[in-house]
């Protein structure tokens, strides 16, 4: 089968699993649900979005820069709110974005690996700390979770708080792991074991700890805020947990835009909090077209002049 068609395919598949859930969640009470949307809600959820891809693009400088890539400012911001228009608007969710933030540090004359491995990491990271944060989401929404599970509320969030210490110690295993690598590949890891062996790789990891929990944050508030407009009160802990699968599944490249993915992730999510599924498909659809509306802008820039990229 032709990439054109795997493409093509992949956003049927997407938009066909968004019909499903739409029927599902009885689209007139979405769109119900919609109407009623309180605009104030909407817009400050539109705004915490977009902050949170601002420091997106600036975490994934900071990395670039630390791998030795010069990625200037205006670029970066520039670059990423782009990757962000092909991924609004193409099939593959954040694959092709992605692959275009490597493209254009190559186009800029940076080491093609590093380049590589700069958007590798960066992606890695965010869901690293996407992942932790809805460990911890599990563990203080343990009660709810427990009584819909049939599990018992204590042994829940103890098996969750040792699983989210170990996947946030993950990071610090990677410099012995990658000394001990002697298989395939060895040219291409090449990078990371140098970048990994460096004296400042743990404040390194820290600061994209720091970043990455930012990006989450506020990614976690605008999905709320959306919520929020079409009346679902929900704690921080709830929504902590409910990000994970909101998200990740919105990133699996089986859809356009995260359409579909998303909203189905969000009715699951949200079940064992009470939210009916037509709140939560809306509140989904609020979020997607967050980003459709940062996607346009990004399109937006296509053609026009980039700055070069230096060093302040």
């Amino acid at each position: 089968m032709k990439p054109s068609h795997k493409a093509l395919l992949r956003g049927l598949l997407g938009l066909a699993l968004l019909a499903v859930v739409l029927a599902l969640a009885d689209p007139a009470r979405v769109i119900a649900a919609l109407r009623q949307a309180h605009p104030g809600w909407v817009l400050t959820g539109l705004v915490l979005a977009i902050a949170s891809n601002v420091a997106s693009a600036l975490r994934w400088r900071v990395l670039a820069r630390w791998l030795g890539g010069d990625l200037g400012l205006g670029n970066a911001q520039r670059w990423y709110f782009q990757a962000m228009g092909l991924n609004a608007l193409l099939p593959g969710a954040v694959v092709g974005g992605d692959v275009y933030r490597a493209m254009m540090l190559r186009r800029a004359g940076q080491d093609t690996l590093a380049s590589t491995w700069s958007v590798i990491i960066d992606r890695m990271s965010g869901l690293w700390m996407l992942c932790a944060i809805g460990g911890l989401g599990a563990v203080l929404s343990a009660p709810r979770l427990g009584a819909e599970l049939s599990v018992d509320p204590t042994l829940l969030s103890a098996l969750m708080l040792v699983c989210t210490l170990a996947w946030l110690a993950l990071p610090w295993l990677l410099p012995p792991l990658l000394r001990l690598w002697k298989g395939p590949g060895e040219r291409w890891i090449g990078p990371l074991r140098i970048a990994a062996q460096r004296p400042d790789f743990a404040a390194q990891v820290g600061v994209q700890a720091l970043w990455s929990a930012a990006v989450q944050v506020l990614s976690a508030a605008a999905l709320a805020a959306g919520a929020y407009a079409l009346g679902v009160r929900l704690s921080p802990a709830a929504w902590a947990f409910a990000i994970a699968p909101i998200f990740l599944m919105a990133a699996l490249p089986v859809s356009v835009g995260g359409w579909g993915t998303r909203e189905a992730a969000a009715v699951a999510a949200l079940a064992p909090f009470g939210v009916a599924p037509a709140a939560a498909v809306g509140g989904a659809m609020v979020y997607g077209l967050y980003s459709l509306v940062q996607g346009a802008v990004g399109a937006l820039t296509f053609g026009m002049p980039g700055r070069k990229t230096q060093r302040p």
